[in-house]
Formats: structure tokens, C-alpha cells, sequence
């Protein structure tokens, strides 16, 4: 409490000095500059975000008394509390996926908290396309993808569909725990690749990647997921002030069965009374103007959104989580 009560504080202080020092440069405004201008522009406050002694992830609990492994989080969580934007925007995006990702995490037997490999992977963005070519909110690669039952064509790449993505990631991460027994490494392994970790864990004699040497990078993955799981548990304590109108609502859709080839999905979009751009934000997998269907085939199913609930009503928006909003 006495952390939280310092930061508002501080944010207060920070706030009046700023005013005073706007004030103060208002006097110069023959566009050059004074020493006694720069001399007034206080310096941000800066506070070191909290880092605790142990955490649970994945129901086992983890020491981070050891230096390295404190000095790990620590690295992480000035990162997340420091990086604004990204932080933010992650809190308010998982207030629309959270809801669909946590029941088929819990219905195909895999931890919750891997949820939080999800929001660092794609920042919770579902249109994330790395420069690897990694894609959607669980960031899988093409040829990953198809062995793990996604579509990927030039007309669907189901690695954007919200609900088929998360279920090839469970299997992704079941595979992983069968090898390892352990999430964490199993995290690790989902940055790394199976093959690069099971011959880290062999060559280094270890148990678990938190006691590996690993390439920056990886290294840096574990600890930052479990960054996220902190910073999402605590927004508030690291700085984050959200009221339950700013986080993103879940936005209603209607199914509809697709069984025979849509030749034009403009045309498709108005007959259903919408515009095109919302169709393809409901469904971002579909990524050409056409879905094919070949007769007896595959049926898709296409999220129609419902106009009424896509209207911005900050008075209906619900907060998945509480703790993510002030009260």
C-alpha cells in the first residue's frame, strides 16, 4: 500500500512541476533557447517497478531470491512498466480475447498462465505478423501451423482465427510438457524449438530451462512472461490506471456456415448487412476476397458481427478481471 500511495504521489508532484515549468517557458517565445528554460524542466520521475521473491506459475511456485534469476524479472518488469504503450494496450486487448482463450485452455488441460506466453508473443494484437513471418496472437510460423491443423493458403490462415489457434497451441504446449514435465521449459521451448532446447537441457545437464545458459533471447522469454502475469495481476501497482471504459468489450457476432464458395466476400459483407471491414475484423483469417469451398468439403464458420453491440458504450463494458480497473 505505502508503494502505491508513493507513486500517486510522485505522479501528482510530477504533474504540478511540469505545469509550473509549461508556465515558466511561456515567458520565452522568441524561438531561441535559454539555459534558464532547460533549467526548469524537472527531470521524469523514475521508480524502480516492484520485483517479488517468488511467484507461482503454473501452480509451482518460483524462487527469485537467486540473483540472476531476480536480476531476470527485474529487467523485465522496467521493460513492461517503462513501455507504455505496449503494456497498455495489451491490458485493454486481453479484456476481448481472455474471455475465449482461457475455456479452451482450461478445456484441453493446459495451465492458465500460459495465457501470458500468448500476450507476449503477440502483444495480444491478433493481426500480429512478426518479421519472421510468424502469426495471430499465438505467433506460429507456416509450416508449424499446418503441422499442428491450421489452414494456410492464399485464401485462409486459420493462424488468425482466435479459437483454432489456441487449440493448436495447446497441443503445441501439451507435446511440450510430455518432453519436459515442466511449463516453464516448455515456454522456453515454444521461443526456442523443441529440438534446441531438449539438446540444451542434455549438453547442460539441467532440469529445467530457468538453470540453463541460454541465448538472450530465450533467456529473456521466460522472464518475461512471467513479467506479464505480475504486471497483469497488479496493473495499478506499476502505474497502470485503467477504468473499465477503457479496456476493449467483447464485440457479439453470429456464426453462419459457409458450405458452398463465396466468390466475393464484399458482396457477401453487404448481403449481410455489413461493411467489409468489419467482417474481416470478426474474422481476420480470411485473407483474400473469395473462400472456396469445394463441393462436400470443409465447412467454415463465419463470425457475422451484430451492428447494435459494435457501438462504443463505455456504460456496458465489463471488465474481465477487476484488479486490471480502478473501482
Amino acid at each position: 500500500m505505502k508503494l502505491k500511495q508513493l507513486l500517486v504521489a510522485l505522479a501528482l508532484t510530477s504533474l504540478a512541476t511540469s505545469q509550473q515549468a509549461c508556465a515558466q517557458q511561456t515567458k520565452y517565445q522568441d524561438g531561441f533557447h535559454h539555459d534558464e528554460n532547460i533549467q526548469a524542466i524537472p527531470p521524469s520521475t523514475v521508480i524502480n517497478p516492484y520485483v517479488p521473491t517468488e511467484m507461482t506459475f503454473a501452480g509451482v511456485k518460483v524462487d527469485l531470491r537467486r540473483a540472476d534469476l531476480r536480476e531476470r524479472l527485474d529487467r523485465e518488469l522496467i521493460t513492461f512498466t517503462y513501455g507504455h504503450t505496449n503494456t497498455l494496450l495489451m491490458i485493454k486487448r486481453a479484456n476481448r480475447y481472455f474471455p475465449i482463450i482461457e475455456p479452451i485452455l482450461k478445456e484441453c488441460g493446459v495451465p492458465d498462465d500460459l495465457k501470458y506466453l500468448m500476450a507476449i508473443e503477440s502483444s495480444v494484437d491478433i493481426r500480429a505478423l512478426s518479421t519472421a513471418k510468424a502469426a495471430g496472437l499465438w505467433q506460429f510460423m507456416q509450416a508449424t501451423g499446418k503441422e499442428y491443423g491450421l489452414e494456410v493458403n492464399a485464401n485462409v490462415d486459420e493462424r488468425y482465427h482466435v479459437e483454432k489457434a489456441t487449440r493448436a497451441a495447446c497441443k503445441y504446449l501439451k507435446d511440450g510438457y510430455e518432453k519436459y514435465g515442466d511449463w516453464l521449459t516448455v515456454a522456453a521451448s515454444y521461443n526456442a524449438g523443441f529440438a534446441r532446447i531438449t539438446s540444451e537441457l542434455a549438453n547442460q545437464k539441467s532440469s529445467t530451462s530457468m538453470d540453463m545458459w541460454l541465448n538472450k533471447e530465450t533467456s529473456r522469454y521466460m522472464f518475461r512472461i512471467l513479467a506479464a502475469k505480475q504486471v497483469f495481476s497488479s496493473p495499478r501497482l506499476y502505474g497502470f490506471i485503467l477504468r473499465a471504459s477503457d479496456l476493449y468489450p467483447t464485440l457479439p457476432t453470429q456464426p453462419y456456415e459457409v458450405k458452398t464458395t463465396i466468390t466475393d466476400l464484399g458482396a457477401f459483407a453487404k448481403g449481410q448487412g455489413v461493411p467489409m471491414s468489419l467482417l474481416k475484423e470478426a474474422n481476420p483469417w480470411l485473407i483474400s476476397n473469395t473462400l472456396p469451398v469445394r463441393p462436400g468439403g470443409k465447412t467454415y464458420v463465419i463470425q457475422i458481427p451484430l451492428m447494435d453491440g459494435w457501438s462504443y458504450d463505455p456504460a456496458s463494458t465489463l471488465p474481465h478481471d477487476p484488479n486490471w480497473v480502478t473501482e
